[in-house]
């Protein structure tokens, strides 16, 4: 059977009260379970049991050194429903001072963040398939990533429509 999709992702942070506060203000997640030292969360929109692990390891951890260092997970992507909710995370990853990128990547626009740990993560929203054009591939292709102009896709889009689920290519 082949694997569908990611049900959940564990973290090493340094302070489990600090990490667990920042993914519900700033992405919305909720604690539904924990113990000494360890949180799991759930995104607001998800069925999962949990989608994020964390497990305290100190406040004397180094740094990651994935992709700089060492060999490591580079980053987490999480999907949203719509442009406006995406709009609505940029501005919750900025005044939180997290928010380190954003990108447009044709079928994907994309928020880059850094949790207190400086782990990044990406949050996006994906073109659904059924307004995939050539033009949109073409422009995805040749140029992988341009600044993201969040007001005129949603201008382009509409704030409210729904994204597509995990890969946005037609069939």
């Amino acid at each position: 059977m082949p694997v569908t999709r990611l049900n959940h992702a564990v973290l090493y942070v340094r302070d489990v009260a600090r990490s667990e506060a920042f993914y519900a203000e700033v992405l919305g997640f909720r604690k539904v379970m924990g113990f000494p030292g360890a949180a799991f969360l759930q995104a607001s929109g998800s069925t999962n049991d949990h989608d994020l692990g964390l497990f305290e390891i100190g406040s004397a951890a180094a740094a990651s050194g994935a992709g700089r260092s060492s060999v490591g997970l580079y980053h987490l992507a999480w999907e949203v429903d719509t442009l406006d909710e995406l709009e609505r995370i940029a501005r919750a990853l900025a005044d939180a001072d997290a928010l380190v990128g954003a990108g447009d990547h044709g079928t994907t626009k994309a928020l880059y963040a850094k949790d207190p740990d400086g782990l990044e993560f990406e949050v996006s929203w994906l073109l659904p398939a059924d307004l995939l054009t050539d033009e949109v591939l073409a422009q995805a292709r040749s140029t992988p990533t341009r600044p993201l102009d969040l007001a005129g896709e949603k201008a382009r889009y509409g704030g409210r429509t729904k994204g597509g689920i995990g890969v946005s290519l037609p069939a």
